[in-house]
């Protein structure tokens, strides 16, 4: 992956003024309520400007990566999780995936998401209309990946991921996903939480966690007003004697490389291989979907490669 240089320099400030980016897994309730908070304010500006995406792209794909973050505390070791969806709105869909040591990517559909009027608010329900959310867990003692399946019931992406658990898999859990904007349209703060029922879990303590998650700040603001995850943790949880047992970095990080993508090129069929070197384009550009990565290959170097 080539990651994009951020060039607002106002932008940039604030970045190195503010916590970095982590995410801390914690316990609740004698340990039957599992739970995660999420800084990601430099992932959703990288991501924002490898990906060039504007404001309603940037908090459509950024509440996804932070979603698909706060589910890796559901992972170990090489695991994945990803989630997907796929919608009849003007958002057509995105697929996202993270990785349990903190590493996410992913893209839109389509970008730019078209409108046909100023959006007033940041409900995007009307974006997505009648689709399906899938989750997708990759796991090493697993021999082929499981994934489940429901309808959206709200077009809003932390209640969607919330009722996923609920019907696919029986389990009351919580989102909270924010990303907060300037008024020149700067992600200067995006942050999530996460609260998972376990085993044993009480529902007066579920409800009296919901309340709680309710009277929390804005997580974005929050973050961007410097706030840290491991005081968040503290503040708005003590009641329920929180047990930190887990943190990690999270970025915005993808695998592809040029040597990847010269693999794919060199297996193409040789039909394909003479129609690319008969009528080009050249430069040929190849893009990775999952982090907006562009990597070209000449006409000298892909003679060189099919000929290898």
């Amino acid at each position: 992956m080539i990651k994009q240089k951020i060039t607002d320099t106002n932008l940039l400030t604030h970045l190195d003024s503010i916590e970095k980016d982590s995410t801390e897994i914690f316990l609740l309730n004698k340990g039957t309520i599992r739970g995660s908070v999420l800084h990601g304010t430099k992932m959703i500006n990288q991501m924002r400007v490898n990906h060039n995406l504007g404001i309603l792209e940037t908090l459509t794909l950024g509440q996804s990566y932070m979603g698909a973050g706060l589910m890796t505390s559901m992972v170990k070791g090489n695991d994945r999780i990803s989630f997907a969806i796929e919608c009849g709105g003007s958002i057509k869909g995105l697929s996202v995936e993270a990785s349990a040591d903190g590493k996410v990517r992913g893209y839109l559909f389509a970008n730019p998401i078209p409108i046909t009027e100023p959006v007033e608010s940041f409900n995007l329900s009307p974006f997505f209309g009648p689709g399906f959310l899938s989750v997708t867990k990759y796991l090493e003692s697993s021999k082929q990946p499981f994934t489940g399946q429901v309808m959206l019931q709200h077009g809003r992406i932390a209640k969607d991921l919330a009722n996923y658990f609920l019907e696919s898999e029986q389990i009351k859990t919580a989102f909270v996903l924010s990303v907060y904007f300037d008024k020149e349209g700067r992600s200067l703060g995006a942050g999530g939480l996460f609260l998972q029922a376990l085993p044993g879990a009480d529902d007066k303590a579920l409800e009296l966690l919901e309340e709680s998650a309710l009277k929390m700040p804005s997580l974005g603001k929050y973050f961007a007003s410097g706030g840290s995850v491991h005081e968040l943790i503290d503040n708005s949880f003590k009641d329920f004697s929180p047990e930190i047992i887990g943190d990690k970095q999270i970025s915005f990080n993808c695998g592809c490389s040029k040597e990847r993508f010269t693999s794919f090129i060199a297996s193409m069929d040789k039909a394909d291989k003479n129609e690319i070197l008969e009528n080009g384009p050249f430069p040929l550009i190849t893009t990775c979907h999952n982090c907006g990565t562009d990597y070209e290959f000449s006409k000298k170097g892909l003679q060189a490669i099919f000929s290898n």
